[in-house]
C-alpha cells in the first residue's frame, strides 16, 4: 500500500504487534476477503452452536489456505538445490481475454514489494515500456503522476517514513517510489483518492486503532508459535552480514502470513485490499474498453489473489504463462 508520496511502506518481523499493519504496507496481503467465505444452505437441519462454530472454522480455515495458497502464485522465496533462500521473488502473470469486438486483450498482474534492490527497479522499469496502459497503485488523487526522485524533503517528518528510512538502512535496499519512473505517458493511475480512502474506511468500520490493537493481540497469540524465534533476530542483527540475515528473516516472514492480515477486515471486506482492487478493476475495465488490448497492473503482490479472482470472474480471463524477478538476493556476493 502507498499513500502519497509521503508513506512508503516497510516491514518488521511477524514478533512485533504491529508486523501486520506494516506488513500491510509492503504486499497489501488480507487473508479471508469476501469473496472466499463460502455460504450455508437452509436446506440442512440446524446445528448446534458448537457444531456451527466448527464448521464456521473448517470453512475459514479452507479461505484462508486458499488465499495464502494463491498468494504464494505472486510472491515466493527462491531456494537452490540444497533448499536454502537465495532470493525473494515477485511474478507476471499473464491473463488471457477478449474484448467486446473479440480481438485478444492480455492483462499482466506484475507484484511489488515496495523496497527491493536497484536492479529490481531497473528491470521493472524496463518490462513497463511493453505495454499499452500501465496502471499503478497510489492512494492519491486522481491522475497523480510522481517525479522521478519521488521523496521530498518534508518526507523525514512523517513516522511512516522515518521507519521506512530505518528500514532501508538495515536491509540495505531501495524505496520503489524512488526510482520506478511514473511519469512515462502509458502509466495510468488505477487507486482510491484519500478522500474515497478515508470514506471506504469509515463506511466499512475500519480504523488504524482497530488495526493496531488486532494487532497487538494477534502477535501475543501467535508468539509462542512463531517460527521466528528472538534468538535468530538477535543473531541476525549482530551478525558480520547483517543486512543480507536481516532480509533472510524478513523474507521468510513475509511468505508466511497466513493468518496475519486478517486484522485488517472490516465490515464488508478490506479497504486495503477488496475496495481499493475494485476501484484499479474500474479502471482496467475502461482502459480495456477503450481499445488498449496489452496492459498490465502494477500492485503490491498481496493484491493479486483477489486480482486474479477478478479477472477470472468478471472478465472471463484465464490465466497464462508466468516468470519471475529478484527483489531481494539472500546470499552474499
Amino acid at each position: 500500500m502507498k499513500i502519497n508520496q509521503k508513506l512508503r511502506p516497510t516491514c518488521i518481523t511477524r514478533n512485533s504487534g504491529i508486523l501486520a499493519i506494516l506488513f500491510a504496507a509492503i504486499c497489501g496481503l488480507t487473508v479471508v476477503p469476501v469473496w472466499a467465505q463460502t455460504a450455508t444452505t437452509d436446506s440442512a437441519p440446524k446445528a448446534t452452536s458448537q457444531e456451527k462454530g466448527n464448521t464456521d472454522r473448517a470453512k475459514r480455515q479452507a479461505a484462508e489456505k486458499k488465499t495464502v495458497d494463491e498468494f504464494h502464485h505472486y510472491l515466493r522465496v527462491g531456494r537452490d538445490a540444497k533448499g536454502r533462500a537465495v532470493n525473494l521473488e515477485t511474478s507476471v502473470t499473464r491473463f488471457i481475454g477478449k474484448n467486446a469486438d473479440g480481438a485478444t486483450v492480455t492483462v499482466d498482474l506484475i507484484g511489488a514489494v515496495h523496497i527491493g534492490e536497484q536492479n529490481y527497479f531497473d528491470q521493472l522499469n524496463t518490462i513497463f515500456l511493453n505495454y499499452e496502459s500501465m496502471l499503478y497503485e497510489l492512494v492519491a488523487p486522481e491522475g497523480t503522476r510522481i517525479p522521478n526522485g519521488g521523496r521530498e524533503s518534508t518526507d523525514s517528518m512523517n513516522p511512516v517514513a522515518a521507519l521506512q528510512l530505518g528500514m532501508k538502512a538495515v536491509l540495505g535496499l531501495e524505496f520503489q517510489l524512488d526510482h520506478i519512473d511514473y511519469m512515462k505517458s502509458n502509466f495510468v493511475h488505477a487507486d482510491m483518492s484519500p478522500e474515497e480512502f478515508s470514506q471506504s474506511m469509515v463506511d466499512n468500520e475500519e480504523s488504524i486503532m482497530k488495526f493496531f490493537l488486532n494487532a497487538v493481540g494477534q502477535s501475543m497469540a501467535m508468539q509462542s508459535s512463531s517460527s521466528t524465534t528472538d534468538a535468530e533476530l538477535m543473531m541476525a542483527m549482530f551478525s558480520s552480514n547483517r543486512e543480507v540475515q536481516l532480509r533472510k528473516v524478513f523474507a521468510e516472514q513475509m511468505q508466511n502470513m497466513e493468518a496475519s492480515m486478517a486484522i485488517f477486515k472490516g465490515k464488508k471486506g478490506s479497504t486495503i485490499i477488496d475496495h481499493r482492487n475494485a476501484k484499479a478493476m474500474s479502471i482496467l475495465k475502461r482502459e480495456i474498453d477503450s481499445g488498449k488490448t496489452k496492459l498490465a497492473v502494477f500492485y503490491g503482490a498481496g493484491h493479486l489473489p483477489d486480482m486474479q479472482r477478478r479477472l477470472i470472474e468478471d472478465f472471463g480471463m484465464s490465466r497464462g504463462g508466468q516468470y519471475w524477478l529478484t527483489a531481494w538476493k539472500l546470499i552474499s556476493e
